[in-house]
């Protein structure tokens, strides 16, 4: 994939993160941009951490002592985990999330 096509498909992530937590209340989940990375700050402090790869032209997830690298499919149109357990990216923001505060969040 090309720089312009991959920054394009991680600005769309990035959007679709950050609309999917303009409206929740910042003390449950406060989200923060700032560059390449969106950081997510739950509920007792718990932090996930968004964040592009432009070398590897992945968006990288860290939550929970865990880290996802997720590569964009264009068969799927989804940026699914590289190490071939399923994991999309929204999807697992949103577990993150349900799991660290309770909140069902729709992602993307």
């Amino acid at each position: 994939m090309d720089e312009p096509t991959y920054q394009k498909l991680a600005d769309a992530a990035f959007r679709a993160i950050g609309d999917a937590f303009e409206s929740v209340d910042p003390d449950v989940v406060d989200c923060e941009a700032a560059g390449d990375v969106v950081t997510l700050t739950l509920r007792g402090g718990r932090k996930c951490v968004v964040n592009t790869q432009r070398p590897a032209r992945q968006i990288w997830l860290a939550a929970n002592a865990r880290a996802w690298h997720f590569s964009w499919d264009a068969e799927r149109g989804s940026w699914l985990d590289d190490k071939g357990h399923g994991d999309e990216l929204f999807a697992t923001i949103a577990r993150v999330v349900k799991e660290g505060t309770g909140l069902d969040v729709r992602v993307g």
